[in-house]
Formats: C-alpha cells, sequence, structure tokens
C-alpha cells in the first residue's frame, strides 16, 4: 500500500471482577510466556476476546486530511494509521510518512489530539509500520537497540495495543532487515507483554493470486523464528498485475488468493513446531482490498466485489478487514478527469461517501483493543487414526498412492476435498509445500457432515464400442471398457485400458475426464 495520544487522565472507577480477573491472567499469563516462551503457552479460551474486527487505512501524510475521528458510527470507530518510517537523516528516528516527527505530526495535523477525540467516542487506533514507499525501519537503521528504541518510541507515545507491519519491496525481501525486525519486536512485545499491556502484532503481506510469494513466507517464518507471536497475517489483496487474472471478477481472485494463504499459513505454524486448526487459522488471516481503481489499470474492486468479499469473510470468521484507504472512499470529483490514474483522495468509481467502508466492515462487531489480549495457544493435533477417512462418508474416492488422477480429478483425503490441477500419481494433497505451483492439488474444502459417495459420471453402453484386443485403433478413437470411456493416444492394437492405472504414460489409452464426459453428455 501506498504511502501520538498524550495518554489522556481517566476518572477513577471501580474494577469489575472481570477485570480483576482479565488483569490477573495478563500477569500470570506474560510471566508463563518470559519463562517458557510462546509456543509453549496456553491461554484459556474463556478470557479470549477475538471477535473479528474492521479498521480502515488512513493515510496520515496525505492532502487533503481526512477526519478519522469524525467518522459516521455506521464506518468503523477504529482505524490504522499509516505510515511510519525512518527519517531520510537519522535513519532509526520514526517520523510519519518521512515529513513528521512524532511530535511535528501533533504540532501541525493535530494527530494526538484527533487520535484522544476518537479514543473519547470508543475508538482505538493501530499504527502501521513500513508502506509501498519510504525505508521501513528495519532496513536502514542497523543498531538493534536503536530499532528497538524506535518501534518503542511509537508504541509508548500513542500507547498502542497493536501494531502492523506493512511489508513491501525490501522491507520484504531482505533476510538481514527481516531477522533484525523480527527480533526487535519480539525483544518489544515480550516487554510490554511483562508489564502486563497487551501488545498484538500483525504482518501484513502482498499476495499474489496464488497467495504468498517466498518473499512473504520468508517474511513470517523470520517472525515465527524469532517466537514472534503474531496476531495474524493480513493480505494485501491488489495490485496482482497477472494475465491469469485479466477480467476475473476481482472477489473472486482476491477470494481464492486467501484460500491459499490459508493452507500457507497451517504449514508456517507447523514449521515453526505449532499446530494450529482451520477455525484459529482462519481467525488469524486479514483482508486488505484496495478500493475502486487499484494501482493496475485494468483492475477495478468494486462495491459489488466489497460484499461478496465480505461475505466470505463473515462465513470463514477471519480475524480483521481493512482497505486502503477511507482517504480514498468518495467519488472523485468532476475536475477529476482520467479516473483510471490512481488518486490518494478518490475512488476512482461511482459511490456515496463511505459506501465501501460500510459494505466492507458489515458484520464485524470486535475492535483492534478488545483482540489484542490473545496470546496464541498451540492446539491438540488430530492423530492419524481421526484422520482416516471413511469410504461410505467421502464423497470421492479416497487418495491413494498408488492411483493415477488426471487433471480435474476430485478425491477425499484426511477429511478435505482435493482437486488435481494436472496428471498425477504419488503426490500426497497435504504435502507441506508453501508455494501452489509446487503442488498438483489445490484445495476445495472439507468434507460435509452427511456426505455420501458421488458416483462417477460415464457415459452410457452404446455411445462408444467395447474395446477388442483385435481391433486397430488409430489416434484418438475412443472405447468403453469396464463403462469407462478411454481415447487412444496414438496408433495401438492388443494394448488393453488396463494397464493405463499401472503405467499411465506408457499406455497408448487414457481414460477421459469428468469435465470431457460432463461435455459428451451434454452433445448426446
Amino acid at each position: 500500500m501506498k504511502t501520538s495520544v498524550a495518554p489522556v487522565k481517566a476518572k477513577t472507577r471501580r474494577l469489575s471482577p472481570w477485570r480483576v480477573a482479565l488483569a490477573l491472567f495478563v500477569v500470570v499469563g506474560v510471566s508463563a510466556l518470559a519463562t517458557f516462551g510462546w509456543r509453549e503457552f496456553r491461554v484459556d479460551p474463556a478470557v479470549l476476546v477475538n471477535k473479528p474486527w474492521f479498521a480502515p487505512y488512513i493515510d496520515v501524510t496525505a492532502t487533503p486530511q481526512i477526519s478519522f475521528e469524525r467518522m459516521a458510527p455506521n464506518v468503523s470507530k477504529d482505524a490504522v494509521l499509516a505510515f511510519i518510517v525512518a527519517d531520510a537523516k537519522d535513519t532509526c528516528k520514526p517520523t510519519w510518512g518521512g515529513e513528521y516527527t512524532l511530535q511535528e505530526a501533533s504540532d501541525s495535523l493535530d494527530l494526538d489530539r484527533r487520535i484522544a477525540r476518537l479514543q473519547q467516542q470508543g475508538g482505538t487506533v493501530s499504527v502501521s509500520f513500513g508502506g509501498l514507499k519510504n525505508d521501513e525501519l528495519a532496513t536502514v537503521c542497523h543498531d538493534e537497540d536503536k530499532l528497538v528504541d524506535a518501534y518503542r518510541a511509537v508504541v509508548e507515545h500513542y500507547d498502542l495495543t497493536t501494531i502492523d507491519l506493512d511489508l513491501e519491496n525490501e522491507a520484504l525481501t531482505d533476510p538481514i532487515a527481516n531477522a533484525r525486525r523480527a527480533k526487535a519486536i519480539a525483544d518489544l512485545q515480550q516487554e510490554r507483554r511483562a508489564a502486563g499491556k497487551p501488545f498484538a502484532v500483525w504482518a501484513t503481506i502482498p499476495t499474489s493470486s496464488e497467495g504468498l510469494t517466498k518473499d512473504g513466507t520468508d517474511a513470517i517464518q523470520a517472525l515465527l523464528k524469532s517466537s514472534v507471536d503474531l496476531a495474524g497475517i493480513n493480505i494485501m489483496t491488489m495490485n496482482y498485475n497477472e494475465k491469469a487474472v485479466a477480467d476475473k471478477d476481482m472477489a473472486e481472485v482476491a477470494i481464492a488468493a486467501v484460500k491459499k494463504t490459508h493452507r500457507q499459513l497451517g504449514i508456517l505454524y507447523d514449521q515453526a513446531g505449532m499446530y494450529l486448526n482451520d477455525a484459529t487459522l482462519w481467525r488469524k488471516i486479514g483482508i486488505t482490498p484496495m478500493i475502486g481503481q487499484t494501482d493496475v489499470a485494468d483492475e477495478i474492486f468494486s462495491l459489488k466485489n466489497a460484499k461478496k468479499l465480505n461475505q466470505f469473510a463473515l462465513e470463514h470468521k477471519v480475524g480483521r478487514m481493512s482497505m486502503w484507504s477511507l482517504n480514498r472512499d468518495v467519488v472523485c470529483g468532476t475536475n477529476y478527469i482520467n479516473i483510471t490514474e490512481v488518486s490518494d483522495s478518490c475512488s476512482g468509481v461511482k459511490q456515496s461517501k463511505f459506501d465501501f467502508s460500510i459494505a466492507l466492515s458489515n458484520g464485524f462487531k470486535g475492535s483492534i483493543a478488545g483482540s489484542a489480549v490473545n496470546v496464541t495457544a498451540a492446539e491438540d493435533k488430530p492423530s492419524e487414526v481421526d484422520l482416516v477417512d471413511d469410504p461410505k462418508t467421502s464423497p470421492y474416492e479416497i487418495w491413494s498412492e498408488s492411483g493415477v488422477y488426471l487433471k480435474g480429478t476430485k478425491v477425499v483425503w484426511r477429511h478435505n476435498v482435493y482437486q488435481s490441477k494436472w496428471w498425477t500419481r504419488g503426490e500426497s494433497p497435504d504435502d507441506p509445500v508453501l508455494q501452489s505451483h509446487e503442488t498438483p492439488w489445490e484445495l476445495i474444502g472439507p468434507v460435509l457432515p452427511g456426505e455420501k459417495p458421488v458416483k462417477r459420471q460415464t457415459v452410457p453402453v452404446g455411445t462408444y464400442p467395447e474395446w477388442s484386443g483385435q481391433e486397430v485403433y488409430e489416434a484418438n478413437r475412443r472405447v468403453l471398457f469396464e463403462d469407462v470411456p478411454y481415447q487412444a493416444k496414438w496408433w495401438n492394437q492388443g494394448d488393453s485400458p488396463a494397464a493405463t492405472s499401472s503405467n499411465p504414460e506408457g499406455s497408448p489409452w487414457v481414460p477421459l475426464s469428468q469435465a470431457d464426459i460432463k461435455k459428451v453428455l451434454g452433445e448426446l
């Protein structure tokens, strides 16, 4: 994506038993965390406050300024303020967009006062470090102690319970900077929690239509390796610039990317030594589209797309929804002639003010502050016995290591349905490979309660002649063999289609795919 509050003295009030219990939990919990490390820590689910939340990004230094502290109640009470970056001269000094120090932002932009006003209305702010432009602190501040001081200065100035690491360009691709940042954030998180203060960390990462790139998974691995307790991964479903997504529904492209990121996140946690179930992993997913006209000329994220993406997010109970940006959630003025040229102050599409915020926030009832107390807890991994599939309740055949699967074939494996992307044999559907191009399988979803085997389609008897060992078959001839239609790959005689399962590459026959059979049935 493109481009502090002085503590408000509260009135003294009595603490409810719930608040006392929560305070005790935090003190005891962070003590255990400091002693054993976060991977060994367990959280009583009764104290989790984990309702999914919506908060739009606010481009703090963009002009004209947007009055985020005056957002309508049906838009959001929370906001993610962007971006804190390094000062051009003093590389370990945090600034807003490279233009304002924290104090200058308070003096010139009234930022501290505006945040205080938002808080008076029950809102919460998070601050995002990084962004597309300028230098994220860890990429240029090489002194580890000063780097921790820089992050801490922002967190303490605004008394933050949640931060956002927007990792793009060098901030994403530099492994040394990734390691440096991870250690600094881990130190700061442990420090804050040891002091009884919630401290949640979100990593905001670009995505392709196939999920996180290797740079993205490497950056997450660095954070987990340093024992940063990630609140989640917030993926930027925008700016794909891929031929594969041309003319496609942008909500569907985003949904596909989110599903693949969910799969990758499970593998990343497994590799870090922590098993998390699907529901927990969904709570660790955030989605951030760029509303309206994106930075790619042919990509437009419409209001219709926003509503569809919101529905998907609610159904899967993702932990967070954001958007870039609230500054842009308004129609462009009549003097803005070329709406395909991206503006930081309007969306480039027809809309009313805050339409995208309303559409994307629908159903998100949580808050940034409410979810900041959560600490990641390892869960019990299902046993091998629990993962055994039952043919009586599996809609498709159960995957077998010796089986041969054509493109488009659906199988069941460990209570999930997968579909083959190309011809495959011997490659497990749940191989822990991070990049989708490394596996021939695409996860469709879980086997649903009450499902029964789906009868595999075939063509009626008589559609093609029965195979005969005496017949000569030219390429592309079709036959029936044991009720399964086959097509000849080359001239052959006496070669039984039965050999296809044991030697698919050497056999002159290939069974028709379910897609082919469906097409034939439609032509009959």
